[in-house]
């Protein structure tokens, strides 16, 4: 059968049931005047209980919860906050937006996340904030990040954007990731574990960065006197009608991450083992949700990514690219350029298809198609 007659196999997708529409359903009809936020506070009630937060703000996007976060620790011109590398360019942006560098940290070649060894080399006076991302789903060091953290007086704000339901390990405590930092941001955007079609989440157990973050969200409102200004504030607020679809996704959470774990134990069985492929396990110290589940090329022995990603594509099967390292754009760019391990990785990783609906038929057809493109000889420029 030729690869046009397959149905193509697409990187993402939600998984959508008549919970979520009813929920939908249910405040489009009657989400309204009096009633315009009961979604919203059972929503971020929810969410405080699934990650282990007292304050938890819904809002538009991880994009906005990031900034309000950033904000609410107090950071500003002059101020620099540590970034991984590897990361999609919100998590920097926000930095920017606030006036403040972001300094760029290498990462690890196991976990793909902040390397502690290298944030320690890169602390400096004006350093202020440390941002671990829990990159595809898989956590971050966080034992070694929040003592580095403590010894040089660094806030912690996790982007936990791609890893609600993941745990971590720390002083023999399995916790939530974003209940470990002063205060930490998830994303609902589209493709994520679960979605509001967009949106994210603001939580923290600390009271004062939460009235912080919610005056800032309220265009800096003085509530007491009704429409009174207070300074520039913003509104990266979520809609009642969201959070009815993101209260449906979470009730699922141990569904959803349930098949993300089964979609990497088939890629487990079928890729472990071979040559020029490393996959992204778990560790001894964290429970990852692989929320992409992919693979690192060892372009030494393997065909270009391109070349790879080409092949699968041929035969309808999408793929998407590793991040590209933060100081590779322009508005980034370092005299040093790029880490070395960002680097490689963004140069040679592959986000595998790991929609939620994807059958174990479909993961075998990855498969060969991957091993199939891997033992096409490399292209070698002239």
């Amino acid at each position: 059968m030729s690869s046009q007659k397959l149905k193509p196999i697409l990187t993402a997708g939600p998984s959508i049931t008549k919970l979520e529409m009813d929920y939908v359903a249910d405040a489009c009809a009657h989400g309204w005047n009096q009633d315009w936020n009961l979604y919203l506070e059972r929503f971020q009630r929810a969410f405080g209980e699934v990650t282990d937060t007292r304050f938890n703000m819904a809002t538009s996007s991880c994009t906005g919860a990031l900034h309000l976060a950033l904000l609410s620790l107090g950071v500003g011109p002059g101020d620099e906050v540590l970034v991984p590398e590897t990361t999609w360019v919100a998590t920097a942006s926000a930095v920017k937006y606030c006036g403040a560098t972001p300094v760029f940290v290498d990462v690890q070649p196991d976990t793909w996340c902040m390397d502690p060894d290298h944030l320690v080399a890169a602390i400096t006076p004006r350093s202020k904030v440390v941002i671990p991302v829990h990159l595809y789903g898989q956590p971050c060091d966080m034992g070694r990040i929040l003592a580095i953290a403590k010894t040089h007086g660094l806030k912690v704000l996790e982007d936990a954007a791609p890893a609600l339901g993941a745990t971590v390990l720390v002083d023999g405590v399995e916790r939530p990731v974003g209940s470990l930092g002063d205060v930490a941001c998830f994303s609902f955007q589209g493709a994520k574990i679960m979605t509001t079609g967009e949106g994210g989440m603001l939580v923290t157990n600390n009271q004062e960065i939460f009235e912080r973050a919610s005056f800032l969200n309220d265009h800096a409102r003085d509530r007491a006197s009704g429409f009174q200004i207070l300074e520039v504030g913003y509104k990266y607020k979520m809609s009642n009608i969201q959070a009815a679809l993101g209260l449906a996704q979470l009730e699922r959470l141990d569904e959803l991450v349930g098949q993300k774990r089964t979609i990497m134990s088939w890629y487990q069985d079928r890729l472990s083992g071979v040559e020029g492929l490393s996959l992204n396990d778990a560790n001894a110290w964290s429970k990852p949700i692989f929320w992409m589940s992919s693979v690192v090329l060892d372009e030494r022995i393997t065909p270009s990514r391109e070349q790879v990603t080409r092949h699968l594509k041929e035969l309808g099967i999408d793929s998407r690219p590793f991040f590209p390292p933060l100081s590779s754009f322009p508005m980034f760019r370092t005299s040093e350029g790029p880490a070395p391990v960002a680097a490689r990785i963004g140069k040679a990783g592959i986000n595998l298809p790991s929609g939620h609906s994807l059958t174990e038929a479909d993961i075998d057809r990855v498969c060969v198609g991957l091993r199939s493109a891997i033992a096409v000889r490399p292209v070698v420029a002239a």
